[in-house]
């Protein structure tokens, strides 16, 4: 909007500049002779012609700008509100996949206690409900408390290690202060989730260690694991975790988060970090 008046307004002012400096130009030597050689007072008919041209003119040139102007501002609040419902509608598709995705994968845990231990399948199905609910009643916002967030994430750890044999050892770090910080709902249990279906083996010693520290604004959220890739024939799961969160972040926080995984010394490493609103 403020480009196009400007360019309007520079139209306008070089159109009176113009007229200005033709009539000083070519009009003020007419005038003048006129007066000395004592003819006529009356200006010149070309001249007559010329100042009524104009003003008819300019009040439509200012007419033309502000109609143009209006309809320009209206087309541009239209593409802005599609623009909006468009990303409400993405937003609102991801948050949906992530739902069955989290469910799936968490059915899947308890599926695996059942034979094992009947009494910690119970106990999940009665974690996992609750979970089902935050997730379904209270994420259906733009933003919430971190430390809801935090809650969620510690519940759905607490839920994951009833499956985990003993030699997997789990710790984690959160801020134990109200931060006062608001984020977007459901961005880092894909990881957590990743980390415990590709970090752990029922043969080997493994670890996950997950990290959550905040500067102002800022959070930073790290999760490191055993790295055991996930076999070619394994089937389980959608592998949707990883790309719904870059999709996401990159929705809700364009140019403000930095997202990136990598292997080191046999640790898969996630890290994101988010600059909150």
């Amino acid at each position: 909007m403020i480009p196009f008046i400007i360019i309007n307004t520079i139209i306008i002012i070089s159109f009176l500049v113009i007229k200005e400096y033709i009539e000083d130009v070519f009009f003020q030597n007419i005038i003048q002779n006129a007066a000395d050689s004592n003819e006529d007072k009356r200006p010149p008919f070309k001249m007559f012609i010329y100042i009524q041209t104009l003003s008819y003119l300019a009040p439509l040139l200012f007419s033309i700008a502000i109609k143009t102007t209006k309809r320009w501002i209206k087309t541009e609040a239209e593409r802005k509100e599609a623009d909006n419902f468009k990303l409400k509608s993405e937003l609102q598709h991801l948050h949906y996949q992530l739902q069955p995705h989290f469910f799936f994968n968490s059915l899947n845990n308890i599926y695996a206690l059942v034979d094992i231990s009947p009494e910690q399948a119970k106990t999940s199905i009665h974690s996992l409900s609750k979970l089902m609910r935050y997730m379904l009643y209270e994420t259906n916002v733009e933003s919430l408390p971190l430390a809801k967030e935090i809650d969620f994430m510690k519940k759905y750890i607490d839920l994951m290690k009833l499956r985990v044999s003993d030699k997997t050892v789990v710790t984690f770090n959160f801020p134990s202060e109200e931060t006062g910080i608001k984020i977007a709902p459901l961005l880092f249990i894909s990881l957590i989730e990743n980390a415990f279906k590709h970090g752990v083996s029922s043969s080997k010693e493994s670890t996950i260690h997950i990290n959550m520290t905040t500067d102002h604004k800022t959070v930073l959220f790290t999760i490191e694991n055993d790295d055991f890739p996930k076999k070619t024939d394994d089937k389980s799961g959608s592998g949707i975790g990883i790309p719904n969160i870059e999709k996401r972040i990159e929705l809700l926080y364009p140019n403000k988060n930095c997202f990136k995984t990598f292997v080191k010394e046999n640790r898969f490493i996630a890290q994101l970090e988010i600059e909150t609103k």
